[in-house]
């Protein structure tokens, strides 16, 4: 009879989904998933968001819009992947939507029972935590079926590691 762990290791590799954009902090929680992946098993999955509001133009150049948005956005979770390449051999999982940020990442999170945390990280601003983790706090602590880890923008990558 196999051994209850080494079973549930082999059924169950858990998601850490990664919100990926262009914002300086991003890079925290992406470091923060790796560090936890690389200790804990399962796979770093980066989700990125194509907002709506950025094709509001004539057809053609609608689709010339989109497809740069889609370029733009696969090198960036590439030089992600690569980020995380660098802590060891761990799993990254890249995803491309397109929607409202926060509705895009509800719906991901509930078409992917695989996916068992949420990872953001605040700015380092004076102004708030950054208008990605403002408007998922403004939804409330059930607003997900997933815990929400927020990573402070501020955290040094030696402090993330010793946390992970």
């Amino acid at each position: 009879m196999p051994d209850t762990q080494d079973r549930y290791d082999d059924e169950y590799k858990r998601k850490f989904l990664v919100v990926v954009d262009e914002s300086p902090e991003c890079a925290k929680a992406v470091t923060f998933a790796a560090l936890r992946v690389r200790r804990t098993g399962g796979t770093v999955a980066l989700l990125s968001i194509i907002e709506p509001d950025n094709f509001q133009h004539w057809l053609g150049v609608e689709e010339v819009m989109r497809a740069e948005a889609y370029e733009n956005i696969e090198a960036l979770q590439a030089r992600y992947a690569a980020n995380i390449a660098a802590f060891g051999s761990i799993k990254v999982e890249r995803v491309i939507r397109e929607g409202k940020k926060t509705d895009a990442i509800e719906a991901h999170i509930a078409e992917d029972p695989a996916v068992a945390i949420l990872v953001l990280a605040a700015a380092d601003s004076s102004e708030g935590p950054g208008p990605l983790v403002a408007s998922i706090a403004a939804r409330g602590a059930n607003a997900f079926r997933v815990p929400v880890t927020v990573v402070p923008g501020t955290i040094s990558d030696a402090d993330l590691a010793a946390l992970c």
